[in-house]
């Protein structure tokens, strides 16, 4: 027989207790906060960093049993759980319940790996956009009257909205979720190619291409958390390695569309209703995908067990305090920042990555003079010297199941450590550099053109492993701010992407054709000590130099 309520006293409902915590792995040490745990708003000391990935069998655990838990001075004998558990001033944390559907890592392997490739297709999305106009320079100068060089910085132009737009996104989705942040920022970038499409001049469409930039940068910043959401650690990397190749991966895929736009059609508008088209499908497939961050989640179950049971003390630990918007500034503008000038071991990680990607959005103005000089290649054809690009990347994936399975090893017979994460990196930073040498050693006219188009496989190769390698040793070293690890890296690689292209044809002409191949290639070599030397030496630098 159930007990009757006294009228308008809301229903008693069930939480956990010190042993249940205890069953469920509750330890009187916190555990290291998860990569995802939310960076605005976020406790100084939190008590329950295992919020959003614990389940229990009720879903909602008293906070002063956490403190008995965790405090070093035992209760008093004669307090009764009971007592503690409802306590008024006291709050109940929401968490996910045991086999909870609508925890993302319950959601079956076949659906995870869908939600996986429809990230990483976003990312090649984004990526592409960027470097649509690079298949049609002589058209952006024809039209506007305007030099290369000007015609190169409608590529720049989007890439530097890359570094802007993550300031807004990151700490927005933290906030309302990922879901609406993708939704409204994908819409915006798909709107926003009409006036790219349609600018009477060059101005106007600079200023439409930075806030595509913008506007798209949620794929980019978010995309990794999207995975991060739905993969715990072990098998994380796997999925990461995809979401690695696609940043890679999409800018090539633009000069090869368009290049043959332009051959096909002559029509620079073009350009942009394909891009249109593309965006407006990723906008419904990733509309589609449930929410997957896991704070968002529970602040909305928190939100309607509050008026279910007319209980205000329901809650997510993050809401036990309002971030005001100068936290949010400090969370997602300064704190970046003040990492990049003060953790020389992000620095050099960021550089290496920075070098990379720059010298990829190299590969896209230098191609145009290798080939249409010693060849003679329309730009359908210099697209095509592209593809090897693409081989190399997917080369790179067919190893990383392997490189994941040596990382679970590890696993289960020690805890891992950030350098762990660093084996892909020894394998494929010595073909970056070997990529330009071959570039350059090859850029004659007596050479047929497989000689430096196969120069792309060695590089796509290279770059989806360092890129892979080096994303996942950021997380793991810099776990608690990972989140604005992650923004500072995003920062300086779109910087460099948005730089390299304003220089390269100018290099090539002044250098030559194979000394400015090489000069990159010597750089390339200068940083591969980089991986080695943090594989060998990372613990004992990392404890020497980083603040954090």
């Amino acid at each position: 027989m159930s007990i009757p309520q006294p009228p308008n006293e809301p229903a008693l409902i069930r939480t956990e207790t010190r042993e249940s915590l205890r069953n469920q792995g509750i330890s009187q040490t916190p555990p290291q906060m998860d990569y995802n745990y939310p960076d605005v708003g976020r406790p100084a000391d939190p008590v329950f960093p295992e919020e959003y990935t614990v389940e229990t069998s009720t879903g909602l655990v008293p906070e002063r049993t956490l403190e008995q838990i965790r405090s070093r001075q035992s209760r008093p004998p004669s307090s009764s759980e009971s007592d503690l558990e409802k306590s008024p001033e006291k709050a109940e944390f929401v968490t996910f319940t045991l086999n909870d559907p609508e925890n993302p890592f319950n959601w079956s392997r076949v659906y995870r790996w869908y939600v996986t490739i429809i990230a990483s297709l976003l990312v090649v999305c984004i990526a592409y956009g960027s470097s649509i106009v690079t298949g049609g320079l002589g058209l952006i100068e024809d039209k506007y009257h305007v030099s290369l060089e000007v015609a190169i910085l409608t590529c720049s132009i989007m890439v530097c909205g890359f570094a802007v737009g993550p300031l807004l996104w990151s700490p927005l989705s933290e906030i309302i979720g990922r879901r609406p942040v993708y939704i409204i920022s994908l819409a915006l970038y798909t709107i926003f190619n009409i006036p790219c499409a349609l600018a009477p001049n060059i101005g106007g469409l600079l200023v439409c291409r930075f806030l595509c930039g913008v506007f798209s940068s949620s794929g980019l910043s978010l995309a990794g958390g999207t995975i991060a959401d739905i993969w715990n650690l072990e098998d994380r990397g796997m999925a990461i390695a995809f979401f690695a190749a696609a940043p890679y991966c999409g800018p090539v895929i633009g000069p090869i569309v368009c290049g043959w736009i332009t051959v096909g059609t002559g029509r620079l508008a073009l350009f942009f209703w394909v891009n249109l088209a593309f965006a407006g499908a990723m906008l419904v497939l990733v509309g589609l995908i449930p929410e997957t961050y896991a704070p968002v989640i529970l602040k909305r179950r928190a939100a309607a067990l509050r008026t279910s049971h007319n209980n205000p003390n329901i809650i997510t630990e993050q809401e036990k305090s309002t971030p005001t918007l100068r936290d949010i500034v400090r969370t997602s503008l300064i704190r970046p920042i003040t990492m990049i000038l003060t953790e020389p071991v992000l620095d050099l990680m960021c550089m290496y990555i920075v070098l990379i990607y720059a010298m990829l959005y190299a590969f896209f103005f230098a191609y145009p003079v290798i080939f249409g000089r010693l060849y003679g290649y329309n730009d359908g054809q210099i697209g095509l010297m592209f593809i090897p690009i693409l081989i190399g990347a997917g080369v790179s994936l067919l190893l990383t199941p392997y490189i994941e399975n040596q990382f679970r090893r590890i696993c289960h017979t020690r805890p891992p450590v950030p350098e762990d994460r660093l084996i892909a990196a020894l394998l494929g930073a010595p073909f970056v550099p070997i990529s330009l040498f071959i570039l350059g050693a090859t850029s004659y006219s007596h050479i047929i053109w497989v000689g430096p188009a196969s120069s792309g496989i060695a590089f796509g190769f290279g770059m989806v492993l360092c890129y892979y390698a080096v994303n996942n040793y950021i997380i793991d070293s810099y776990q608690k701010y990972a989140a604005s690890a992650l923004a500072a890296k995003v920062f300086l690689r779109s910087g460099g992407g948005a730089a390299f292209p304003l220089f390269i044809t100018q290099m090539y002409d002044r250098l030559g054709l194979q000394w400015a191949s090489w000069l990159l290639a010597f750089i390339g070599v200068g940083m591969v000590f980089i991986p080695y030397t943090f594989y060998v030496f990372g613990a004992r630098l990392r404890a020497r130099l980083n603040k954090d």
